[in-house]
């Protein structure tokens, strides 16, 4: 049975990690590569993708590695030239960049409100700029954004900034998925809730609970009705099922990888 995204060439942007264990974009770069694609593995820290290159590798994957600031326009066009330099060509794009900053319209300062637009909108954003003319030769292309339960609706922190930047990001695709329907591009959004990603020890157990991880998590808990937490690899599932020829008729959409916490009443 041919795998699913055999011979694929896959940007996945954000594909280092905070630290060890399963982050969104390195579960997606080794989850893509077992189903067959190749790899182009970009983050703006090349030491975050130690890990990601060594799973992709035991996976028997190809990976290739490229430092990029997506919030800059002409690295994120650098990094779409190397990219065919390297395979050719761009059969899917995922953009996994983003990150939370804690406060309301009030205690956030405006350099902190802009800055949290830049990573987490007008990233997505650049790569879309630059990637879908390539796609739009091909007459073909996937694309996966990641947006957040943040963007759809509260999940227990005041996070401005994010929280509108998430929302845009599924709006933004929406948009795009009808714009470039009728060129055998699809655009469509993973949401994920609140997963224990290397995230929750490297920051937001700082952020929330004072540097108590295991309180953190317990907080986080109690919101999900299936009674445990995901971890990246559950993201990379569905983006794997959005990639895939599987959802040739899948566009404009969003599935929520939460274990219900965003349908819950209370």
């Amino acid at each position: 049975m041919t795998k699913r995204l055999q011979d694929r060439i896959a940007i996945v942007t954000g594909a280092g990690s905070v630290g060890p264990g399963w982050g969104n974009g390195r579960a997606t770069a080794v989850r893509f590569a077992e189903e067959g694609a190749r790899i182009f593995a970009v983050d703006r820290d090349l030491d975050s993708l130690q890990e990601t290159v060594a799973r992709v590798q035991a996976a028997g994957g190809e990976i290739a590695v490229h430092r990029c600031d997506v919030t800059d326009s002409a690295a994120v066009a650098a990094m779409v030239a190397a990219c065919i330099t390297r395979f050719g060509r761009v059969d899917v794009l995922v953009n996994n960049v983003g990150g939370s900053a804690p406060g309301g319209p009030v205690e956030m300062s405006e350099e902190v409100w802009d800055s949290q637009v830049d990573f987490n909108l007008k990233s997505v954003f650049l790569t879309l700029k630059h990637v879908l003319p390539v796609m739009e030769r091909q007459k073909q292309g996937s694309i996966v954004n990641l947006a957040s339960t943040s963007g759809i609706r509260f999940t227990g922190a005041a996070q401005v900034g994010y929280a509108a930047t998430k929302a845009g990001v599924i709006q933004l695709s929406r948009v795009v998925a009808v714009q470039y329907a009728g060129k055998g591009i699809r655009v469509n959004t993973v949401i994920p809730g609140q997963l224990h990603t290397p995230m929750v020890e490297a920051r937001l157990a700082k952020q929330r609970a004072g540097g108590d991880v295991e309180a953190l998590l317990k907080q986080r808990l109690k919101r999900i009705p299936a009674g445990f937490m995901g971890d990246g690899r559950d993201t990379a599932n569905a983006a794997l099922y959005l990639a895939s020829d599987e959802a040739r008729f899948v566009t404009g959409a969003e599935i929520v990888v939460d274990g219900g916490m965003s349908v819950r009443c209370d």
